[in-house]
């Protein structure tokens, strides 16, 4: 298994990733266990098994403070097996974002503010939540890597596009 982070052009980031079938295979410990390690390792407040070349229906999402998200509230670790989004609300919030994928860039992404999810926990039993706010962010965002999508792909304008170098100039 990769202990590597798939970046951006990797055709495995623009597949539809699969559901887990089997809530007691080896491979999905490791899977998890492989994203909690990178996630943490470079600082990420999510991430989806696409990312590190596994094709399944896994994220995680982890928000806390931290180097490149200072201003994180406390979540989890959450792991969501085959994610199903229940409703999203209309009312819409523009942020910042980045992606271990596409490293060193940050966008400007229009996301629903709210959003209740059902999913699977790691012992296959069915979970519903309700998240709000950076927390509904980060789900929305690794759900997309699971249909084939990066933040890039909701950037409105190459203007909404920005290193991350410049970024942390910009917030301090």
């Amino acid at each position: 298994m990769s202990a590597e982070i798939a970046e951006i052009g990797n055709a495995i980031l623009r597949r539809h990733a699969e559901p887990v079938c089997d809530f007691t295979a080896m491979s999905l410990t490791e899977a998890i266990d492989n994203m909690t390690l990178l996630m943490n390792q470079r600082q990420g407040v999510g991430i989806a098994a696409p990312q590190i070349s596994v094709s399944q229906q896994i994220l995680i999402i982890a928000s806390k403070p931290n180097k490149r998200y200072p201003d994180a509230p406390l979540l989890g670790p959450l792991v969501m097996l085959n994610p199903e989004i229940v409703i999203q609300s209309e009312e819409t919030d523009v942020g910042w974002e980045g992606c271990l994928s596409v490293p060193n860039i940050r966008g400007l992404v229009t996301r629903s503010v709210s959003v209740d999810v059902v999913y699977y926990d790691r012992q296959g039993e069915r979970q519903q939540i309700s998240l709000e706010g950076f927390p509904a962010r980060i789900f929305l965002h690794e759900y997309d890597h699971l249909i084939g999508l990066t933040f890039l792909d909701r950037v409105a304008s190459t203007k909404d596009i920005i290193s991350e170098k410049e970024f942390f100039l910009l917030q301090s």
